[in-house]
């Protein structure tokens, strides 16, 4: 079972500028964290675009659901920031591709050294091979469906909806 990656940026592959004192995208560190986690799945990934997904616009939204259309694999993971990782989530859901897609992320970057995002990264590939045709957002150790996700902004985790 192959599983594709499509990397969309996020706070997952910032970088900190310590000169400027500011956090920017130089290159994915996915590659970098398969290979630290020693992952032995069959991989492909693809770099879509690397920026913060509060400048995510709908023509890059569509540019994801083309991607997850056209590729062979039928389990993706998308890496996405997490400030409207929900958004990104609903419109795949709502176009029914018959796949199982994972959106994860991280809150803090890669390149801290302290980022939960190796962790969510392995979580979104266990459930990407266990979930079943759907569109699902995975982040620390939970998963939600795509229509039924929240971000808290206030406690910085995910939820399901209130009712």
């Amino acid at each position: 079972m192959a599983i594709k990656i499509l990397i969309t940026g996020g706070t997952f592959d910032k970088e900190y500028d310590e000169l400027n004192g500011q956090l920017f995208f130089k290159d994915t560190h996915v590659n970098e964290i398969l290979k630290l986690g020693r992952c032995n799945l069959s991989i492909q990934t693809r770099t879509l675009m690397m920026i913060d997904s509060l400048e995510m616009n709908n023509a890059d939204r569509d540019l994801i659901i083309n991607h997850c259309k056209q590729c062979e694999e039928e389990k993706i993971v998308i890496t996405h920031g997490t400030d409207t990782m929900e958004h990104t989530a609903r419109k795949i859901g709502e176009a029914n591709l018959g796949k199982t897609i994972v959106l994860t992320g991280a809150m803090i970057p890669y390149k801290f050294g302290s980022s939960d995002g190796l962790f969510n990264l392995g979580a979104a590939l266990a459930f990407v091979q266990t979930l079943p045709e759907g569109v699902y957002v995975v982040m620390n150790g939970k998963y939600f469906s795509w229509n039924n996700v929240t971000k808290n902004k206030a406690s910085g985790t995910f939820e399901e909806l209130k009712s």
